[in-house]
């Protein structure tokens, strides 16, 4: 019979991979393109979500917005989750500029069974959070915090935190807890989509560098939070 220690390990190398399935799968798409048409799909659902009223009302509050299409959640006792997102955001004056990339990975441990997916959109509210975004990598929750957002038609709260996160499930999880999750700038996909080396300072607040094959996704949040 396994000992203990073989099963936690055997655990650990199944959560591993559902990571690493989570974090690639869209890359095995070929194209970073592709994730960002999947981020205007994801946010439509999102504003056409009667349960996501709070969201709805209060996009145009904030300051950037992540978009993940798929987080993928898999393990048994010791497990994790995984995948990648682009972030935009709004200049002083209004306009809307990005895509970022990002990889957001996260560890648990606890009683899990299973696989599921969900997409998920984080509404960035502060500078704080904001700022934390553009350095390498943040730990949701401990660099900058991270709240779930209120769901339910006519839902109403004033939540303080950094970022407000909401999710969709595609399968047995009720939801998906962001904090602790560790988000992380992707420069090899931002060289590939902009043409050049550039650093997350570059797309999202100077916006020194644009796609066309971008501007969807732009109008698309510029639409949802009532400006350019």
């Amino acid at each position: 019979m396994k000992t203990l220690m073989q099963k936690l390990l055997a655990a650990t190398a199944i959560g591993a991979a559902a990571i690493g399935f989570a974090t690639t799968s869209v890359a095995a798409g070929g194209e970073q393109q592709v994730l960002v048409n999947q981020s205007v799909t994801t946010l439509s659902n999102f504003m056409r979500d009667p349960e996501m009223t709070w969201l709805q009302q209060n996009i145009g509050r904030a300051k950037a917005v992540l978009i993940s299409p798929e987080i993928v959640k898999a393990g048994f006792i010791v497990g994790g989750s995984g995948g990648r997102g682009v972030l935009v955001a709004r200049t002083p004056d209004g306009k809307w500029v990005g895509p970022g990339f990002y990889t957001l990975a996260t560890a648990s441990i606890g009683f899990q069974a299973g696989l599921a997916a969900s997409e998920v959109v984080t509404l960035v509210m502060t500078e704080k959070g904001l700022n934390s975004l553009l350095a390498t990598s943040v730990k949701l929750g401990g660099d900058a915090s991270i709240a779930a957002g209120p769901v339910g038609a006519g839902a109403k709260s004033d939540i303080v935190a950094d970022m407000i996160s909401f999710s969709r499930s595609k399968g047995v999880y009720g939801g998906l807890n962001l904090d602790g999750t560790v988000v992380t700038s992707n420069n090899d996909w931002d060289k590939a989509y902009f043409g050049k080396a550039v650093l997350p300072p570059d797309i999202l607040v100077r916006a020194n560098v644009s796609n066309k094959d971008a501007a969807p996704l732009l109008q698309a949040v510029a639409k949802a939070a009532g400006g350019k």
